[in-house]
């Protein structure tokens, strides 16, 4: 029994493909894909196939191509339900054994297969005649003759036509060891085309020839970039003087370049394409050159070849062109690979260049423990003391060091930036990472592992004495604004301490002295408990506190530092007793400080708004949040970034402690102060969010 394979994408044509034969001799297979029907091509269990395609347009012929190549042997029958004069001659010529036209004629049909199918034969391919141009493309030319370069002939059997005779097949393979043996130039593009144009000369005497190639910028996986070069230049050539060849460019974008490059296939100085193109004729005739050759990677135009005849004066033929096409297309995947070498050990110097001249340490450890790459820094900081000399090994690496190593490659995990001191070294720092590299596309294999150590020994000198200036700075602005507040403090001190002895029994003075007193006092009283709480590390107290009262508390502490001030507070409270939990002290003292600011910002007969908002944070904890609003200028953004920092403040009096030492208290208490920026002018908001005690029986 005889299997027909039926490409379809409907099943309707395999089942009137099937009704039409003997079932009891034909076994139907349907396939939508040729990818499905593969295996039954590939190991010739098919001895007809049927494909259903309009023979209308060049996809078609694609679709016959690429069956062609899988089975050369297998007849090919084409079921079409609209078919072209030309695209029906180019189908037949690409190896095509009879067209039939829908809807199938199951006698015709019938009689197609037994003849096709019982001698198991694959219709012969029409002979080129020698003299015209080699068609490459499935686009037909009108009036040219060609032979179809697809894949129904492999690569041996074209050899074996170019070789003729009774041996061709054993001459062909002849030809394919001896071109084997130019491959052995895989790394030199000139030595590569040099000892092709010997081999052309040798197998088919090849009077002159040239190659003109471009090297185009070559992406990360090999192929030609955008805005690659357009220009081809003489790579190697074979009896022609050099002086000539080097002065000759081709253009990918006119004359011989352009046409190649528009129709893709070996064309002959008389084919109809060029004969209107005077300046293909110009390049033909500079460089007395009869035929040109495409070289392709199978994907894109790598370079021209052009041969001028055979040394006789004959014209090479189309069966030798053939052979030369497919030879080239071999030569121009081979210098695609070498310039992919090229790139890559191009990017790999470059990277070595840069790690041998940075500044870090550098080593590149593989998965047997070998030292694959160690720059210049590396070789200082891991030198073997026993050995100066050579290159350095695993066991030069500290013992701390190679065991993490080791680790990464063990479990294919990087590590986290750590410090390393050596041992020797006690004052020296370094900042080590330790990242494995894997190989993509083969599992993801550990390769090896990279450890860069930075040293930072320098840096974290800088970084301190920096620090340590910052410290000094802040204690001379700390220093000279302390004498300014203390002083301030002691002028009426001072001045009624001078009159005392004159004045003493006046009734004035002493009412004065006494003003001056309280108020010096509670000046100086508000500088130490501020240095004191500033500090202090944690809360000083834990006890559940009430905030209601603390608030009115603050308040009235507040109006003592500005006694001219008339403002009333204006309290929201939630209606229940609110409490958290910390320093009582502490937080009267943060609410004062607020307060007192507030005071301070706002006209003597203002309103200080208060209000105490019960809310939950990100976590769903309770928290309170206290907001104090004022009715001065307000906080811009500059000034609500920087009010919380020691010793800023925007008046002429005052130390600029009063919020940073609120924002320490609160976040004593696991709490936040927010200076909000001012979204309308006299508005100025201090919000403090403390968490909320459960206190039983509240």
């Amino acid at each position: 029994m005889k299997t027909i394979l039926v490409l379809a994408d409907h099943p309707d044509t395999a089942e009137a493909v099937r009704a039409a034969l003997d079932p009891q001799e034909y076994r139907v297979v349907h396939r939508v894909s040729l990818e499905e029907a593969e295996p039954l091509l590939a190991h010739g269990l098919v001895q007809l196939c049927v494909l259903d395609a309009d023979l209308t347009g060049v996809q078609a012929l694609w679709m016959i191509e690429r069956i062609r190549r899988r089975s050369a042997k297998c007849p090919l029958v084409v079921l079409a339900g609209a078919r072209q004069p030309e695209w029906e001659e180019e189908a037949v010529l690409q190896g095509v054994a009879q067209v039939v036209s829908k809807p199938v004629r199951p006698r015709l049909l019938q009689a197609v297969v037994e003849r096709l199918a019982g001698g198991g034969k694959a219709p012969a391919e029409p002979a080129p005649s020698n003299g015209h141009t080699a068609r490459l493309s499935a686009k037909p030319s009108p009036g040219t003759d060609f032979v179809p370069l697809s894949g129904a002939r492999t690569l041996a059997e074209v050899a074996g036509d170019a070789a003729g005779g009774a041996a061709a097949g054993r001459q062909g393979f002849e030809i394919l060891r001896k071109f084997s043996a130019i491959l052995t130039h895989s790394l030199d593009a000139e030595g590569l085309l040099r000892q092709f144009l010997f081999l052309l000369r040798e197998l088919f005497s090849v009077n002159r020839a040239v190659v003109f190639l471009r090297r185009p910028a070559l992406t990360a996986v090999g192929l030609p970039a955008e805005g690659s070069e357009q220009r081809l230049r003489a790579a190697c050539w074979l009896s022609m003087p050099g002086s000539l060849v080097e002065q000759v460019e081709l253009s990918l974008e006119a004359g011989l370049g352009g046409a190649l490059q528009q129709w893709g296939r070996i064309l002959r100085r008389n084919s109809p394409e060029l004969l209107q193109d005077p300046e293909a004729q110009k390049e033909f005739e500079l460089l007395g050159m009869q035929v040109a050759v495409p070289i392709v990677d199978r994907e894109h135009l790598l370079g021209v070849a052009m041969f001028d005849g055979h040394i006789t004066g004959e014209p090479l033929s189309n069966a030798e062109l053939e052979l030369v096409f497919h030879l080239l297309e071999q030569v121009g995947l081979a210098l695609r690979n070498i310039w992919l070498h090229d790139q890559l050990q191009a990017n790999h110097q470059m990277l070595a260049e840069i790690l041998r001249e940075l500044n870090s340490a550098c080593v590149v450890v593989g998965p047997n423990l070998t030292i694959l790459h160690a720059n210049r820094a590396a070789r200082r900081l891991f030198r073997s003391g026993s050995r100066r000399t050579g290159e350095p090994d695993f066991s030069d690496l500290p013992a701390a060091l190679g065991a993490k190593v080791y680790q990464v490659l063990r479990t294919g995990a990087g590590l986290p930036t750590f410090r390393y001191t050596p041992e020797d070294q006690s004052g020296t720092v370094y900042m080590v990472s330790i990242v494995p590299f894997r190989s993509q596309g083969s599992g993801d294999a550990l390769t090896s592992a990279l450890l860069i150590a930075d040293d930072r020994t320098q840096a974290e000198r800088l970084q301190k004495l920096e620090l340590e200036a910052a410290h000094l700075r802040l204690i001379r602005s700390m220093a000279d604004r302390l004498v300014h507040e203390i002083g301030n403090a002691l002028v009426p001190l001072t001045t009624h301490q001078q009159l005392m002895a004159e004045r003493f029994d006046d009734p004035e003075f002493r009412r004065s002295l006494e003003q001056a007193l309280a108020t010096g006092v509670q000046r100086i009283s508000r500088l130490l408990q501020q240095m004191r709480f500033l500090a202090a590390e944690t809360a000083l107290g834990d006890e559940p506190v009430p905030l209601v009262p603390l608030v009115q508390e603050a308040f009235q502490e507040a109006r003592k530092h500005v006694p001219q001030s008339r403002a009333e507070l204006e309290f929201r409270d939630p209606g229940r007793p609110v409490f958290v939990r910390g320093d009582r002290t502490a937080l009267r003292h943060a609410l004062t400080e607020v307060l007192l600011n507030a005071l301070q910002s706002g006209p003597e007969e203002a309103k200080v708004q208060v209000q105490l908002v019960t809310q939950t944070n990100g976590t769903g904890h309770p928290v309170l949040a206290l907001e104090v609003r004022d009715q001065g200028s307000g906080f811009n953004a500059e000034t609500a970034q920087k009010a919380g920092e020691p010793f800023f403040t925007t008046r002429n009096v005052g130390l600029g402690l009063g919020l940073a030492v609120t924002r320490r208290i609160v976040e004593s208490h696991r709490g936040r102060l927010e200076v909000v920026p001012a979204a309308e002018p006299a508005a100025g908001v201090v919000r403090i969010t403390l968490p909320l005690a459960e206190v039983t029986g509240a």
